[in-house]
């Protein structure tokens, strides 16, 4: 027979804290676990989101910091969405994380969270590299594909702020390539950073706030020293999801400093309606197209923002396909795929594998040949990490990707070509890079 448990005092600050939770409202029904990727993984036997929270509840803090099961939660919020007593079993999950000693995080996201915070980046690429490879990838494209396109940085007055991701820049380069495309075709007046460029949030991953808090504050400090008008949500659920928090904090701190920024979704949905840029389906024709809802996205921006966006990439989607059909269950009730809160950067990848097991049966019996997704860990978990555990005969698809793959662009003009080159060539210029050097 087991020994009892015995109820311990929590500290100070982790009481105020879960006070705020309020865990003496949960009625040990078990929704939570009901709905939660991590019930019945191998090696987590005895553990759920149920048993967890009443530790909580217990004082049991250290045991449940020092468990595994926080870094398992993908923080996909299926648990908070169907709690009838509206606990937010991903925050205090994270806040489990934050207690965790930063030399005992698992696997490679304090050291990408600290590489962010030291060099702007979470893989610590160098300025130069990063500023050779947007001349060099510019270059590739003006010549081969797109007449006068250039990748804008530390452009002074522009419309649209953009953030590339550092997998992209290191390795992934054509990746970067369909937001480009696009821009083009809609002649956007665009720019990137040429510091502090990072769009992920590992300081969401790790439970790092105050990362969380001034990675939002760069952002915006460079919007103000560019004096640009919008910024684009970081597209990754991560970094879209950790940007809305730490701009929260900001705020918090000042009211006032705030700044303007769009989803990805109300952009490609605003310039589509517009008629900024032009579709052919007929390109994606022969195929059935589906959606995978992000939970950053979709599920937790409706719980803790208002608004979770489920019918825009739907429309989307349906301006560049005639052939979609949903996965059931979707939007509010979609599965998570696995891979969100850090899991697939982090070295749990047969748990992750199989949190999102659901998520894999819900792509098959769809029966679509292509499934589009707008969140990069959620496309890599997707693509790459499934077919290593089970039968996979899907493609995998940015949203971005979908549309730049359909775009009909109106050529540019000798003026418009010539004007972009020379701003290309003054902008190298300044910011020392020779184009003659680059392949």
């Amino acid at each position: 027979m087991a020994d009892p448990i015995t109820p311990k005092k929590l500290p100070a600050e982790a009481m105020e804290r879960l006070n705020g939770a309020n865990l003496n409202l949960c009625l040990t029904c078990g929704t939570c676990s009901g709905g939660c990727p991590i019930t019945g993984t191998p090696g987590m036997e005895g553990w759920d989101t149920r048993k967890t929270l009443r530790m909580l509840a217990m004082g049991l803090i250290d045991e449940v910091v020092d468990s595994k099961f926080p870094w398992l939660c993908t923080g996909c919020g299926r648990c908070a969405a169907a709690c009838p007593m509206g606990l937010d079993m991903p925050a205090i999950f994270g806040y489990m994380k934050h207690l965790r000693p930063r030399d005992k995080v698992p696997g490679v996201v304090h050291k990408g969270c600290q590489n962010n915070l030291d060099t702007g980046n979470n893989m610590a690429i160098p300025k130069d590299d990063y500023l050779i490879t947007m001349a060099d990838m510019g270059k590739e494209q003006d010549e081969d594909e797109w007449p006068g396109f250039y990748v804008p940085v530390d452009k002074q007055d522009a419309d649209i702020f953009f953030f590339p991701n550092s997998k992209e820049v290191y390795g992934d380069f054509e990746d970067m390539l369909w937001w480009w495309k696009i821009f083009y075709a809609a002649r956007e007046n665009w720019t990137i950073p040429s510091e502090n460029w990072e769009a992920v949030d590992w300081g969401l991953f790790t439970g790092n706030y105050e990362a969380t808090r001034i990675f939002a504050q760069r952002k915006m400090d460079m919007m103000r020293k560019f004096n640009i008008k919008r910024m684009i949500m970081p597209d990754c659920g991560g970094g879209s999801y950790g940007c809305r928090n730490g701009m929260k904090m900001c705020s918090l701190d000042d009211p006032n400093n705030t700044v303007d920024w769009i989803y990805l979704y109300d952009y490609l949905k605003d310039i589509i309606e517009q008629g900024r840029i032009k579709l052919d389906k007929s390109v994606h024709a022969g195929k059935k197209f589906t959606w995978h809802d992000s939970c950053k996205h979709g599920r937790e921006l409706q719980s803790h923002f208002g608004h979770g966006f489920f019918e825009e990439p739907r429309w989307i989607i349906n301006q560049c396909v005639d052939d979609f059909v949903d996965m059931e269950p979707n939007s509010m009730n979609s599965f998570c795929c696995g891979a969100g809160g850090g899991m697939w950067p982090m070295p749990y990848e047969d748990e992750s594998a199989y949190h999102g097991r659901k998520k894999y049966e819900s792509i098959i019996n769809s029966g679509a040949d292509v499934v589009v997704v707008a969140c990069s860990n959620c496309h890599d978990q997707i693509m790459k990490r499934y077919p290593k555990y089970y039968e996979c005969n899907y493609e995998v698809k940015y949203l971005w990707e979908l549309v730049a793959d359909c775009l009909v662009i109106d050529p540019y003009t000798e003026e418009e070509i010539e004007k972009g080159r020379a701003e290309a060539a003054a902008q190298w210029e300044r910011l020392g890079v020779d184009l003659d050097d680059l392949m």
